[in-house]
């Protein structure tokens, strides 16, 4: 097995995409139902707990128990994480006006 297609294997495995000799189930940990809401119910908890940590550490390095480079990690994927839930709540909203508006 070649270095790429082992990187890209374990990237499948890490993504819950199952690979050869793996049931379907076997990577669907936080979705216990193929549902909209379930995957929606998901991603808002991993929200969640990337603010937590970002807070857990920049509390951490007030007391200089973190290191800065950690902090600033941190900081920056909760800004990720919280700039994609800004941009699905937009397109949840806009596909929901978008429903309202449609002539019955």
């Amino acid at each position: 097995m070649s270095v790429d297609s082992l990187i890209a294997s374990r990237a499948y495995a890490g993504a819950g995409v199952p690979t050869e000799g793996q049931s379907p189930v076997a990577g669907e940990a936080k979705i216990k139902d193929n549902s909209f809401g379930d995957m929606l119910s998901g991603m808002v908890e991993d929200a969640i707990e990337t603010g937590k940590k970002s807070e857990a550490l920049s509390s951490a390095s007030l007391s200089n128990e973190a290191d800065v480079i950690d902090v600033v990690t941190a900081i920056s994927a909760a800004e990720a994480t919280l700039e994609t839930v800004v941009a699905v709540r937009d397109k949840v909203i806009q596909a929901y006006d978008s429903i309202i508006r449609m002539p019955i």
